[in-house]
This record gives structure tokens, C-alpha cells and sequence, in this order.
């Protein structure tokens, strides 16, 4: 599928949008749209490159400014860390979830927009275990894993809240689009 120029600005204006909306000083962690991206490429966007380099390139491009921020002296948080890999490959997997929304509803992406902070939250916090990196070093048995999760508990309420939020507002503006913009208009 050719992607048309207008649509290609547009994408890489909400990849920008969603990167510098990451970095706001103050922001909530783990309240941001990358997730609702993945999801939304990945049910709408036919060119599967495209549905994945959409909330990948966004992270991207906000580590790196969380990099450039860090260096300058300008914030405490630094953009690539160990792990970095693995974080990029989850929202790959997002971006798979959006995959099998079939029909687009409310029901659907409500559903979908619980379920895939959900699969984030398990696998990045258990990753995080079993590397031992990150901020907590929590002991290889049952209850360190516990302890890890419960460690992630303040992010996966934001990321399920931001998820909801945004997905509502990217799977919302396109019905709106598609329903008011697009129509040809009848003649009176």
C-alpha cells in the first residue's frame, strides 16, 4: 500500500507530538500515548513497517531527547539505559495486540487499551526482575518477582489511564475524520 504524502505528515507530525508530550516535565510516568499508538497502528495502518515504526520512532525520538535533556544538565532522566532493546520489542508486540482488533468499537478498543498496558506491565517488570536492573534490585524468588510488580504498580495505573485517554482521543479523531471530513458533502 502507498502511503500519500498528507498521510505520511501526518503521522510523522503525531510521532513528534507523542515524543515531546513524553518528555513534559511533570507529566505522570507512564501517562503517555506510545502504547495507544501501537495500538491504533496497528489496527488501522495497512502497511505493517509503518504500524510499527509509528509508537517505536516516537520512543525513540523521546529517549533521545530524554538523552540530550540528561547531558545538559536540564533533566535527572536519561533516554537510553540498559534494557532499551527489550522496551522497544514490547511496543512491537503492542503494536500486534492492535492487530487483532477486528472491529472497530468501543467496546473493542476499551478492551484492547486495558489489555495490552496489562501485557506491558507483566513482561517489562518481570524482565526488569530477572536482569536485576533498574531501580530496585529485588531477590530471584516469588516474592522479589512480587516485589517487582508491586514496584511498577504507580506506572500501570497511569499507563492503563493514558492508554484509555489517548486511544479514545487517536480512534475517536479518526471516526470523526473519516465520518464528517471525508463524506462528500451533498449538494443543498
Amino acid at each position: 500500500m502507498k502511503i500519500s504524502k498528507n498521510v505520511l505528515y501526518i503521522f510523522l507530525a503525531l510521532i513528534v507530538v507523542a515524543a515531546l508530550y513524553r518528555i513534559v516535565p511533570g507529566r505522570p510516568y507512564g501517562f503517555a500515548p506510545q502504547i495507544a499508538m501501537a495500538l491504533f497502528g496497528g489496527a488501522l495502518i495497512k502497511d505493517r513497517k509503518m504500524a510499527f515504526a509509528l509508537p517505536v520512532l516516537s520512543m525513540f525520538l523521546s529517549d533521545a531527547l530524554f538523552e540530550l535533556l540528561y547531558y545538559t544538565g536540564i533533566s535527572p532522566m536519561w533516554g537510553f539505559y540498559e534494557g532499551q532493546l527489550t522496551n522497544y520489542l514490547l511496543f512491537a508486540l503492542l503494536t500486534v495486540i492492535g492487530f487483532f482488533i477486528k472491529k472497530i468499537n468501543v467496546i473493542n478498543i476499551a478492551a484492547a487499551s486495558f489489555a495490552a498496558p496489562t501485557v506491558y506491565f507483566l513482561i517489562s517488570n518481570f524482565m526488569v526482575w530477572l536482569s536485576g536492573t533498574g531501580g530496585f534490585q529485588r531477590p530471584k524468588t516469588w516474592d522479589g518477582l512480587m516485589m517487582s510488580f508491586a514496584d511498577g504498580l504507580p506506572f500501570y495505573k497511569n499507563s492503563v489511564a493514558g492508554t484509555l485517554f489517548f486511544a479514545g482521543l487517536f480512534f475517536g479523531g479518526y471516526y470523526l475524520i473519516r465520518q464528517y471530513m471525508l463524506k462528500p458533502k451533498l449538494a443543498q
